[in-house]
């Protein structure tokens, strides 16, 4: 099954009031994590994503795509990076988001199927 982790927040924020000491001991083990997950198979991709500043909404209205600045959440925390993760199940995938909210606090954890969902569960 496979699944995806989210982890929220700002890493500018995070890089400008954090404890350097933490900050370096997050990024060694987001690097020794994701080396195990590659290590045991179960990592299928991990990224990163540059600060919430840069971030363009593009929508569509009245006919025309309108770009403005984002992010699109009216939030001080955005989608911070992910990982996708190919596990026997939700125990695992529970596991292993449990290691990364230690350092992010609270993460999203969600089942990336592999087709379009079952309306029958709606």
């Amino acid at each position: 099954m496979k699944y995806i982790v989210m982890m929220f927040g700002d890493g500018g924020e995070m890089a400008a009031t954090a404890d350097p000491a933490w900050v370096r001991d997050m990024m060694t083990f987001m690097g020794d994590f994701n080396t195990e997950l590659a290590r045991t198979g179960e990592l299928v991709e991990a990224r990163g994503l540059a600060f919430p500043s840069t971030a363009k909404i593009v929508s569509y209205e009245d006919g025309q795509v309108a770009v403005t600045d984002g992010p699109y959440a009216e939030t001080k925390e955005s989608l911070a990076g992910f990982w996708i993760l190919e596990v026997p199940g939700e125990e695992r995938a529970v596991e292993l988001a449990g290691r990364v909210a230690f350092w992010a606090r609270k993460v999203e954890l969600r089942e990336v199927p592999d087709g379009p969902p079952d309306h029958a569960e709606n």
